[in-house]
C-alpha cells in the first residue's frame, strides 16, 4: 500500500468518527489546500490535517512528519505549517484504529516528526499522550467560540450581518 492510499484510508476514518459525533463533514475539491477536511461541530467550521502515522521498528514508535511535503516529477520538497494553515491536526494509527488530536499550535511546535508511544514500558509519560483520542479538544475549541459569540451582543438579539457561529473576537478581526 503507497502513502498516498494510506492517507485516504486515514481521511476516511476521520469522516466516519465525526459522522458518529453528528458533526457535519465538508471536502475540499483538490489537494492545493493546508488542510484535508473540514468539520461543522456546533455550527463552528474547523479545519482539519490528517496525517497517517507508521511504525518506526528502531523507536518502536508510531510517527507522523508534521510538515506539508509538495511533490513534482524531479523532487520532493518539505515545508512546515503554520498556525492559520488548519485549527487541527489529526494524527492516525491505523493498526490500532486510534487518533491523535493536536491543535495547530501544539502540531507545529514539534521538530519535523512527532513520535506516539503506545506501550507501556516508559519511564515518563510522552508529550503526545496528552492528545491521544483527545476529540474533547475540538468540543472546546467550538464551545469557546459559541461563548465568545454570545457576548457579541448587548441586546441578546444577533448583530446584522453576522453568522454567530463564525463571529470572531474583536482582537481577532483584521
Amino acid at each position: 500500500m503507497n502513502t498516498k492510499q494510506r492517507g485516504d484510508i486515514a481521511e476516511q476514518a476521520a469522516v466516519l468518527h465525526a459522522l458518529r459525533q453528528d458533526w457535519g463533514v465538508l471536502h475540499p475539491v483538490g489537494d492545493n489546500l493546508p488542510y484535508d477536511l473540514v468539520f461543522d461541530i456546533r455550527g463552528r467550521l474547523t479545519k482539519i490535517q490528517v496525517k497517517c502515522a507508521w511504525f518506526d521498528e528502531p523507536s518502536q514508535n508510531y510517527v507522523v512528519d508534521n510538515r506539508r511535503t509538495k511533490t513534482n516529477r524531479r523532487e520532493m520538497v518539505r515545508e512546515r505549517y503554520c498556525s492559520s494553515d488548519f485549527d487541527f491536526a489529526l494524527a492516525y494509527i491505523s493498526q490500532k484504529d486510534l487518533f491523535y488530536i493536536f491543535p495547530v499550535d501544539v502540531f507545529i511546535r514539534y521538530g519535523s516528526e512527532i513520535h506516539m508511544v503506545e506501550t507501556d514500558k516508559r519511564q515518563r509519560k510522552p508529550r503526545s499522550a496528552d492528545f491521544r483520542n483527545a476529540w474533547h479538544l475540538l468540543l472546546q475549541w467550538a464551545a469557546h467560540w459559541e461563548t465568545d459569540v454570545r457576548n457579541l451582543s448587548n441586546s441578546g438579539k444577533p448583530l446584522a450581518g453576522v453568522i454567530p457561529s463564525q463571529a470572531l473576537k474583536s482582537s481577532e478581526k483584521v
